[in-house]
């Protein structure tokens, strides 16, 4: 007696093979197109300028011996000069996730009466930030990499190789 072909195992495997990769492929397609790395810069030249004028911006603080102490403790941050005796009116200080844009996010600080930076976030921030600090005429810049919490201040100061 003969079998129709849709009664037979081996067909079934035949065309479950193709049918599974075909499927794989538009899954791996739409993934790709529905979450696109951040990571990724479109115009490398101009990212390339921008990369020297910050390193000018590293060095020039560097010259003029701006240093921080930063400690996150209990959602506030303290940020505290350090280096030079020069007052900054405006300190805008920038947390950079390394991987997911969506969790950075900026301060605008203006000195207590004792001349440290506070601010008390909502967040719970913890994890490895890339940090920036530049005064409020932007002519300088300090960017380190650090982990949070930090129960005890931490040296920021300016680090010609994290200049990017």
């Amino acid at each position: 007696m003969k079998t129709r072909w849709y009664q037979e195992p081996m067909a079934w495997l035949v065309f479950f093979l193709p049918f599974s990769a075909v499927v794989a492929g538009i899954t791996t397609f739409i993934i790709a197109n529905t979450d696109p790395d951040d990571l990724v810069v479109g115009d490398y030249y101009k990212k390339g300028k921008a990369i020297n004028l910050e390193f000018g911006k590293v060095k020039q603080a560097e010259k003029l011996g701006i240093r921080f102490g930063l400690r996150f403790k209990d959602n506030e941050l303290v940020i505290k000069p350090t280096g030079i005796e020069k007052k900054f009116p405006v300190l805008n200080v920038n947390f950079y996730h390394p991987t997911l844009a969506e969790h950075d996010f900026s301060l605008i600080l203006t000195p207590d009466g004792n001349g440290f930076f506070r601010s008390q976030l909502e967040n719970d921030v913890r994890g490895k930030w890339k940090i920036t600090i530049t005064p409020f005429e932007n002519h300088w810049k300090i960017q380190n990499t650090i982990s949070l919490p930090q129960s005890e201040f931490i040296d920021i100061y300016p680090k010609p190789n994290e200049a990017n």
